[in-house]
């Protein structure tokens, strides 16, 4: 039958509900320290003790020296006492002699009592710590206990948290016994126990909630590269597929938005953006700023001493509201999520610096084209036009207007390169108004093999796929007769027998 004490071991492992090998170690430095004071045994003297929690069976040894007459029993212990335990002993021996009395459970229960109760929370409180400092950087669930003005405590089943005001999504209403999924920040160690420190407004929450709900990034197959977050208000984040065949977005959305929208509830209707992460800064950057489209993105120079990157974009004056967001808040967090700094201007805006640059820079002119010299007057002529009844582009004013601003963008980019060392903008002057020629030539032959009609044609006409449709806008292509114009140019620049002109 087992002992009251081995009873009150296994109702203490009960309650506590710590794992076996921590209340054995807990008992078994208690029984020695208690032995060690009721013994009078010196420190420097070794004791050991062995509990078998099971059985309830205790056993204390000590360090003795094999004398031939005992004269401390304490350190010392006669050669026939000490073969007893291990038969191979000789004199001059040290060795641990179980010194375990037929009563030692009844005192030890007594002495050791209190100690054991102590070092039972320290176990109690090191394990928990240890529980949680392995989930920092996790989600756990909890039930809110009390609700403060500056912060929420919530009760995680053996510890508790806290869940500061700061940390709280805004807007947000917490009521007592509430359910809550929180963020854990930080774990800390205090007397009372773990500190744990939790979040609803990091970041990293959305990130945990996605890997969560979508499968494909649990398994490896998409890759959140950046998040954005206003917490309560917008998120932006940019995914990748790190396998051939998944559409990451549409994994992350899910079929009619039913993953994404459990985060969107989890979050008190927070709006998430899931854009597809890319390595071309330019498209990266045109995703960022969706839902409102862009028409060219051109970085800018990146200032010495200074890691922050730069770029310019620009978008259609429609849209110019929509790019920037309700007090800034698309293009901040386009920013953020990109880690470029974004300065985006109206096609308006662009156009009037660009013909400015562009007038009297004799350099910049004979760089760019007689195509775009000729197209400046009639970029003037719009400008007034829409700063005294401010009207949508027609395609082909939107065309002549992407091409005056990229070539203005154009010959500042390869006037930095050259001054960089890399090659010069303009042209050697015996090449540049035989490359002019053979441009406006070449363009010309395109144009008279492309029906006039086709101009007045959207893209949208041709029913191609979404992703096809936005790369071809991109490329300022809005009409049918434009991309059979830009399909031309391309055909000839790649053909081995024809030149091409870097700068087109």
């Amino acid at each position: 039958m087992k002992s009251e004490f081995a009873l009150a071991l296994n109702q203490v492992m009960s309650e506590r509900n710590l794992p076996r090998d921590i209340i054995t170690e807990v008992l078994e430095s208690a029984l020695v320290q208690s032995y060690r004071k009721n013994a009078n045994v010196m420190n420097s003297q070794n004791v050991a003790a062995k509990v078998d929690v099971d059985s309830g069976d205790m056993r204390i040894f000590v360090e003795k020296e094999i004398v031939d007459s005992v004269m401390d029993d304490r350190t010392e212990v006669t050669l026939p006492e000490a073969r007893k335990d291990k038969p191979e002993a000789e004199v001059g021996d040290v060795v641990l002699i179980d010194v375990t009395a037929k009563d030692f459970g009844r005192i030890a229960a007594q002495n050791a009592k209190q100690m054991i109760v102590q070092k039972l929370r320290e176990a109690e409180r090191d394990f928990q710590f240890s529980q949680f400092a392995e989930r920092e950087g996790e989600i756990v669930n909890g039930i809110i206990t009390s609700v403060t003005p500056t912060s929420l405590v919530v009760n995680l089943g053996r510890a508790e948290g806290i869940l500061l005001r700061k940390e709280w999504i805004p807007g947000e209403k917490y009521e007592p016994q509430q359910r809550v999924r929180s963020y854990v920040t930080e774990v800390k160690r205090s007397l009372r126990g773990p500190q744990i420190l939790l979040s609803r407004s990091n970041k990293n929450m959305l990130r945990r909630l996605l890997e969560i709900e979508v499968p494909e990034i649990q398994k490896g197959q998409v890759e959140i590269k950046a998040i954005a977050r206003e917490p309560g208000s917008r998120s932006k984040v940019a995914v990748a597929a790190l396998q051939p065949g998944i559409d990451p977005v549409g994994a992350c959305v899910g079929q009619r938005g039913a993953r994404i929208q459990l985060i969107v509830n989890e979050l008190k209707n927070e709006k998430i953006d899931v854009i597809e992460w890319n390595a071309d800064p330019t498209v990266f950057i045109t995703k960022a700023l969706s839902p409102a489209k862009v028409l060219s993105v051109h970085p800018l120079p990146q200032a010495e001493g200074k890691d922050t990157k730069a770029a310019t974009v620009v978008v259609p004056d429609d849209q110019l509201s929509l790019a920037i967001g309700r007090e800034g808040q698309n293009a901040r967090l386009a920013a953020r999520l990109t880690l470029w700094h974004i300065d985006i201007k109206s096609i308006t805006e662009a156009l009037n610096d660009a013909l400015a640059k562009l007038d009297g820079n004799a350099e910049m002119i004979a760089w760019v084209g007689p195509d775009v010299e000729q197209s400046a007057p009639a970029g003037r002529e719009l400008l007034l036009r829409q700063r005294a009844v401010p009207t949508p582009l027609s395609a082909d004013d939107g065309l002549m207007v992407k091409r005056i601003i990229d070539a203005v963008y154009g010959f500042e980019a390869a006037a930095r390169a050259a001054a960089a060392g890399a090659a010069a903008p303009a042209l050697p002057a015996n090449q540049g108004a035989e490359a002019a020629t053979a441009r406006r030539e070449a363009r010309q032959a395109a144009l008279a093999a492309i029906p006039r009609e086709a101009f007045a044609m959207p893209i949208a006409t041709l029913e191609l796929s979404p992703r096809v449709m936005e790369h071809i806008q991109r490329a300022g292509a809005l009409s049918v007769g434009q991309l059979m114009e830009y399909v031309s140019a391309a055909t000839k620049a790649c053909s081995p027998l024809s030149g091409s002109d870097p700068r087109r």
